[in-house]
């Protein structure tokens, strides 16, 4: 069991643990100890969102980095998947985002990335735990093999251009007006940019950080705003980002909201036609709906179900070799461009089948009927009740109850103490009777710690 990180790097609120700077520095110097492979001059790049808290965490991991003899490169805000394409373009041994994604302004964490892009492996990660928690004095640099940190200052120009190399060259954004939601978060500045330099007409909302209004009632988690912006300014698109820029959610011009289901739908039919979707396969969560699967198979692609977690839809696309995954709250995994999510890279991909359909997104980003779906959350305290026998019998019970008529999942928050259930089914009665029964007898429990 890992002491610090969770399903996506080490998460927490900014100055309590683990969030703190001693934790910090003790993860920068064990990363640099881990990652420090033979003779070469080692180096990390290290980039952040918009939190106020940044600006003391990236401090802390500088410090322990420099002092395990890795030389840093500070980029400053940029999205998530900027982070990992430049890790690999400047052939560093290691990245570093400084992110509490989607989350309130008041938390914060750290993802790694490899050398390759990827997030790191649970092996890698517990290495490095075992490092943080031993005496790391005798791996520490000598005075004269400390590292150096500078500042690319060319970094967001970079990413723009790597982002925009997503697009179809043929192809330009003239004459289309779309509303951005950077969610006050780290592509407050490149996703504009990208937009306008290909043409179109850009209404920026959720562009104004000032450290503390990260995700407030903006960007993919409150898509209100978006939807508003989108029929205020008779938009033909709107563009929701989180935090950290590697989920999206679109809008089309009426207003109405497009779910990660969606996009991978059309992001797969499209590649589909263009003999480019690898392996007649998608990867998503078991959050996605049936509905998504049905269409797929309605093309000859397969739906293949992980835990949810990009991380893990990274993992078995890797497996598969597929090159287009995806979860229903936005992540969007096209491994052909990039090597975790990417927001801008996916939201380039539905503006192209726009542009070639000569069709409204209504028309277009619809292409199957969801099921029946609802999602709740339960909060415990103590040891999580999944395991308890109540709760396994009247799963068995729910189970029996949907047949194959629909899907349970129960499964617990990586991030807070609830249990997450969700049901499906092609029958809405169905679903809200199966959901009223897991969530009363949830809701019952009370186990000790």
């Amino acid at each position: 069991m890992k002491r610090f990180f969770g399903t996506d790097g080490i998460r927490g609120t900014a100055n309590t643990a683990p969030m703190t700077v001693e934790i910090a520095q003790k993860l920068g110097q064990a990363a640099g100890v881990h990652f420090r492979r033979g003779e070469h001059r080692h180096s990390v790049l290290l980039g952040k969102d918009t939190r106020l808290s940044g600006y003391m965490i990236e401090s802390a991991l500088v410090a322990g980095f420099l002092s395990a003899g890795m030389d840093v490169t500070l980029v400053g805000p940029l999205p998530t998947p900027a982070i990992a394409m430049l890790t690999r373009s400047l052939r560093a041994d290691l990245g570093v985002m400084i992110s509490a994604s989607h989350n309130p302004f008041g938390d914060n964490g750290i993802k790694l990335f490899g050398p390759d892009g990827f997030k790191l492996s649970d092996q890698d990660e517990s290495e490095i735990e075992a490092l943080m928690e031993s005496d790391l004095r005798q791996h520490l640099a000598a005075p004269d093999q400390i590292g150096r940190a500078s500042r690319l200052n060319d970094a967001a120009g970079r990413y723009v251009e790597n982002a925009k190399s997503s697009f179809p060259r043929k192809l330009r954004l003239d004459g289309m007006k779309i509303v951005i939601d950077c969610a006050n978060g780290s592509a407050y500045r490149v996703a504009p940019t990208a937009l306008w330099e290909l043409g179109a007409e850009v209404v920026r909302i959720g562009c104004d950080p000032n450290g503390v209004n990260i995700n407030d009632r903006c960007g993919s988690t409150h898509p209100e705003a978006l939807c508003s912006a989108v029929i205020r300014h008779k938009a033909d698109l709107g563009i929701a980002l989180d935090g950290d820029a590697d989920r999206v959610l679109i809008a089309d011009e009426t207003g109405c909201l497009v779910d990660g289901d969606q996009i991978l739908a059309l992001i797969a039919q499209s590649w589909t036609r263009e003999s480019r979707l690898v392996g007649k396969s998608v990867v998503a969560t078991v959050m996605s709906n049936m509905g998504l699967e049905r269409f797929l198979n309605s093309l000859g692609v397969g739906l293949e179900r992980t835990a949810v977690g990009d991380r893990y839809v990274v993992e078995r696309m890797r497996e598969r070799g597929a090159n287009v995954g995806g979860e229903q709250s936005g992540h969007m995994v096209l491994t052909d461009f990039a090597t975790t999510g990417d927001g801008l890279v996916a939201a380039l991909q539905v503006l192209a089948v726009l542009v070639e359909a000569g069709r409204p997104a209504s028309e277009v980003c619809r292409l199957f009927t969801p099921f029946p779906q609802t999602l709740r959350n339960v909060r415990y305290h103590g040891v999580c009740p999944l395991d308890a026998e109540p709760v396994r019998h009247r799963q068995a019970e729910v189970e029996r109850l949907l047949g194959t008529r629909g899907r349970l999942v129960l499964r617990r928050s990586g991030t807070e103490p609830l249990v997450r259930v969700m049901v499906e089914a092609e029958d809405a009665a169905l679903v809200e009777d199966a959901v009223r029964q897991m969530c009363d007898v949830l809701e019952q429990i009370t186990l000790p710690a």
